[in-house]
């Protein structure tokens, strides 16, 4: 746990280095024009899941380095881009439920909320005659057990209960292991989501056997750990031999405790980039809802 991250790309760019991977298929796709990377990483059984250490499933990332600047046109390809995968993802799917999970007052948590407040609900204009060719959507923003002394679990599954969409999809903040990933990455997963996890704050997880229909996760890096910072740091003399990694990895455990194992850092313009992607977000959501 030196070295946190919710991204699947990160946990097989890590064990790649060591070993062959059984069980995972990989595939990655260069957009020169708009400068995304598409990595698609598919576990197919349990041994390639032991390995990642991730449920079996899809996992998609969609990175560009761009969403880290006001530039429009890079946020509207990138939209683009995460409406094409969840229609690959989730073609046949009409009655939608989508959760942005998180806390709306702590901005690096934000990011769930902030799409919701953006996003094209359907389902009351449906039933007046309105948008009868887009999908049925709903939208809730569950907040986080401090605010409601309930599980984000428990709270979606009464509102599935009662409701009955064919999925769920949640979105939210994640941690990364590289800087370069915070902000710039989108990761789409059909495995459902387990909430707090790369912070190491472990809440009930969200996926087809808990909720009880299929759950597909969207999520972007907005932190990334001290550990990781300091256990990246020494990267530089694995690299010219000076120390191994067994060492690094000795040295980087002696000096990580209390707090700074579980402290995180986010950048400085955290606000306005959170704003800039809930809306990236929505916008993807949003043209796949009347696509």
């Amino acid at each position: 746990m030196i070295a946190r991250t919710d991204l699947a790309l990160e946990l097989q760019e890590d064990i790649s280095k060591e070993s062959a991977l059984d069980g995972i298929r990989m595939k990655t796709r260069i957009d020169t024009e708009h400068h995304i990377k598409e990595t698609r990483i598919i576990i197919e059984n349990e041994t390639g899941s032991k390995q990642l250490g991730k449920p079996i499933g899809t996992y998609i990332t969609l990175e560009c380095r761009d969403l880290q600047e006001n530039d429009f046109g890079s946020h509207d390809e990138m939209s683009e881009a995460l409406a094409e995968q969840l229609k690959l993802l989730i073609s046949d799917k009409k009655k939608i439920l989508v959760a942005g999970l998180g806390n709306h007052n702590v901005t690096p948590d934000a990011l769930g909320p902030n799409v919701i407040e953006q996003l094209f609900v359907t389902s009351h204009l449906r039933k007046h005659g309105y948008y009868k060719e887009a999908k049925d959507v709903r939208g809730v923003a569950p907040g986080v057990m401090a605010q409601t002394g309930m599980e984000t679990s428990e709270i979606l599954r009464g509102i599935i209960k009662e409701t009955k969409p064919e999925v769920l999809i949640a979105i939210d903040a994640l941690s990364a292991r590289s800087f370069h990933r915070l902000n710039t990455t989108i990761q789409i997963c059909d495995t459902g989501i387990l909430p707090g996890s790369g912070i190491g704050n472990h809440r009930q997880g969200m996926d087809q056997k808990t909720m009880g229909i299929p759950v597909i996760a969207i999520g972007v890096p907005t932190v990334i750990g001290v550990s990781t910072i300091l256990y990246d740091s020494m990267e530089p003399f694995t690299e010219k031999n000076i120390i191994s990694e067994e060492e690094r990895h000795h040295f980087a455990y002696q000096m990580i405790g209390e707090p700074f194992s579980k402290m995180f850092v986010t950048p400085k313009n955290i606000d306005e980039a959170v704003q800039r992607i809930s809306f990236t977000i929505s916008e993807g959501i949003n043209q796949w809802i009347v696509s």
